[in-house]
């Protein structure tokens, strides 16, 4: 029988260029103070935008490797290594709860940087053991709110579930050279926003429904479902506090943390 444990929070953060890992920035700040305020997890559950698979997956291995899944970058983004180890244990409780669908234990998949570029300010000792959960690209938005739904009492266990992603993100309209952010780009994070502040699952998930400037930055939706990971895991008494509140360029780096109250 689980062990009980105080409620912990969710996380839902977006996490942008990879350099915030390493660079002196806000969002790099903000993710270091985010770890000093939350409660100590024994360890995170992760859902990133950038681990797509037919059929849901979970890393099941005791060392996960760090994997530098992007190019273009400098040096010093490649030489990052977070060490941060798997919990086995953790892999089998997500499968078995997760009952609508088969789930496959994998041994060899590491840590992509949805997951460590986070990870690494806000536990940089990487002592908090770490576990993946795969997106199914084959399913809709629908099966990932209802696949989040059945992660909730991993909460009352003492496990931190971190949705890594972006609530806008068009990196094809991306001008790297200037973030102002374009106008579709403010609407679309602001009508998102507006959607999670009234409780508004239902057309999130229907997010093609919400207009043109949604459907602009939400090209693909890899980096929007860790939205519906975490909006599915919110009890009526969480308070939804925002933090990096901020469009840079065709990003939104909008993130929240969903307190037990």
């Amino acid at each position: 029988m689980s062990v009980r444990h105080q409620r912990m929070p969710v996380v839902f953060v977006g996490h942008g260029n990879p350099m915030n890992a390493i660079e002196a920035n806000d969002f790099h700040a903000s993710w270091r103070q985010l770890g000093r305020s939350l409660p100590q997890p024994k360890a995170v559950l992760c859902i990133s935008a950038h681990w797509e698979t037919d059929g849901v997956s979970v890393t099941a291995g005791a060392r996960p490797e760090t994997i530098h899944d992007f190019h273009g970058f400098p040096r010093q983004l490649f030489e990052v290594q977070y060490p941060a180890p798997g919990k086995p244990g953790l892999a089998r409780r997500t499968a078995a709860l997760l009952t609508d669908t088969d789930v496959r234990l994998d041994d060899e998949r590491g840590l992509d940087h949805g997951a460590w570029s986070v990870l690494a300010p806000m536990y940089p000792k990487a002592d908090v053991p770490v576990v993946q959960l795969s997106l199914d690209s084959r399913q809709s938005p629908e099966f990932h709110y209802r696949l989040g739904k059945g992660l909730a009492p991993l909460r009352e266990e003492g496990i931190l579930i971190l949705a890594s992603g972006n609530i806008v993100h068009n990196l094809r309209l991306l001008n790297y050279r200037d973030p102002t952010p374009p106008a579709w780009a403010m609407e679309a994070d602001r009508e998102i926003r507006a959607r999670i502040d009234a409780g508004d699952h239902s057309a999130l998930i229907d997010y093609e429904s919400l207009g043109e400037a949604v459907r602009q930055g939400i090209p693909t939706n890899e980096h929007f479902l860790p939205l519906l990971y975490a909006l599915a895991l919110r009890q009526g008494h969480d308070a939804l506090d925002y933090f990096n509140t901020t469009v840079w360029g065709s990003i939104s780096m909008t993130s929240f943390v969903l307190n037990p109250r």
